[in-house]
């Protein structure tokens, strides 16, 4: 075989996921929204961090608030999901969140801006967040159907970090020569993108999970079917742990290039660039991958903390900048692993409410972790941050090695007295619902 038609066969099987029209229709919007929406991340960073004369902990104030919302109403998405029309929900969420940069920009652009404005804004932005998230987590099963769901998941993760790579090099440009404004302005016009997408969609080809009726005790059977599942329980457990105090980096990388390296908005800028790189480069090694196994996500997570902490001790602007990119390779590669292997070990009309509690813990635990990495930052210094970020990470990778390891979800039996003997791994039957996980080949090889 020619090293071409290798070269073809590999694109092919990497890119899988756009041979289906809606899901192209649908990672197209998503490359142009979010493009906008890390321009404002950006944006808004720099906006706090001027208003409030130089303050990291204003900076984790608003990050908290941002994501507070996700803490208090996060699982609430996840019922609706399973009960409404996925499609409907985005368009109501994406068109909110236009309208809340809308308002910033306009405050911006007229000098009317305040700091508890923009505190405002960004729990308005949390609770679209809400309904937005898990929604769009739990469609992509439906655009591409369950075959194809690692390799949707692991593209829309390139594409997240492909806006990431573009969206802060613009926003640092157009800060420096026109300020914030124009900024939020054009997030709230990029959001025509997901919502045309959205609109075009042929309906009758989505793979639609049978929605769950209207009736009580919906959250409460969400909770007990990831609690008799520890494949699920473990993995959305390290992930909550690694979003809380390892993924500070929206509130770090903004205080170390202006404080350690005296940067401005455009080093600032390919800093959250070099990190995005990383976290292309992780997506899409997960998504050249037919099958993900838990063993990824937690070595993934091991190697996070441990680049994070090296990240910390770098001295310089550029080799801080180095150690970025596989920084942001290796939590890319859990976090997508993570989304992936959990979508495809959970029941279809269990999967908002799964998805909104693995969003829930992942983002949940930021309205505590970013208010007081951002006081650490300021009492022991920005690099304090990454490197307790790390450890902690680290620890929890191998902690979440040690349960899985002893709470298998299989079960060696053995039939010797039979007329023909043999002994085979059984899948537990899940408690109260009578299905049986998926379990995890390499647990499989490993008893």
């Amino acid at each position: 075989m020619s090293g071409s038609t290798v070269f073809r066969t590999g694109f092919r099987s990497l890119f899988r996921s756009m041979q289906v029209r809606n899901y192209r229709l649908f990672a197209g919007g998503q490359v142009i929204s979010l493009t906008g929406t890390w321009m404002q991340r950006l944006a808004q960073d720099w906006l706090v961090y001027s208003l409030s004369g130089g303050s990291g902990t204003a900076v984790g104030i608003t990050t908290g608030l941002q994501f507070l919302p996700t803490l208090l109403f996060g699982l609430y998405g996840g019922v609706l999901a399973d009960r409404y029309s996925k499609r409907l929900l985005l368009l109501v969420s994406q068109g909110g969140m236009a309208l809340t940069a809308l308002v910033l920009g306009l405050l911006d652009v007229t000098g009317a801006v305040q700091l508890w404005q923009v505190y405002a804004l960004a729990f308005i932005l949390g609770l679209a967040s809400v309904l937005d998230a898990p929604v769009r987590q739990a469609f992509v099963a439906e655009l591409v159907g369950r075959d194809l769901v690692a390799n949707a998941v692991s593209l829309n993760s390139a594409t997240f970090n492909s806006a990431r790579i573009v969206g802060p090099a613009i926003a640092g440009l157009m800060i420096n020569a026109w300020g914030t404004g124009p900024v939020f302005l054009i997030n709230a016009v990029s959001f025509l993108g997901p919502i045309c997408g959205l609109l075009l969609l042929h309906t009758t080809e989505l793979q639609t999970a049978e929605r769950s009726p209207r009736e009580a005790g919906q959250l409460r059977a969400g909770l007990r079917y990831v609690r008799a599942r520890p494949d699920l329980l473990v993995l959305i457990v390290l992930v909550g742990i690694v979003g809380t105090f390892g993924l500070n980096f929206q509130i770090t990388i903004v205080l170390i290039a202006r404080q350690v390296f005296g940067a401005g908005a455009g080093s600032y800028g390919l800093l959250s660039t070099g990190l995005a790189v990383g976290c292309l480069l992780g997506a899409l090694f997960a998504a050249a991958r037919r099958t993900v196994r838990q063993r990824l996500v937690l070595g993934a997570a091991g190697a996070f903390g441990v680049l994070e902490v090296i990240t910390g001790l770098m001295p310089t602007y550029w080799t801080f900048f180095a150690m970025l990119i596989p920084t942001g390779a290796a939590v890319l590669t859990m976090t997508t692993a993570a989304n992936a292997s959990l979508q495809a070990r959970t029941s279809p009309r269990m999967r908002g409410r799964v998805m909104a509690l693995y969003i829930l813990v992942f983002l949940g635990g930021t309205p505590f972790g970013a208010p007081m990495i951002g006081w650490m930052a300021n009492t022991f210094g920005p690099r304090s941050s990454l490197l307790i970020g790390g450890t902690v990470s680290a620890l929890g990778a191998v902690a979440a090695t040690v349960v899985l390891a002893r709470a298998r979800s299989l079960r060696l039996e053995a039939h010797l007295l039979r007329r023909h003997p043999h002994v085979h791994l059984r899948a537990l039957p899940v408690a109260g619902t009578g299905e049986r996980p998926r379990p995890d080949p390499a647990y499989a090889r490993a008893s």
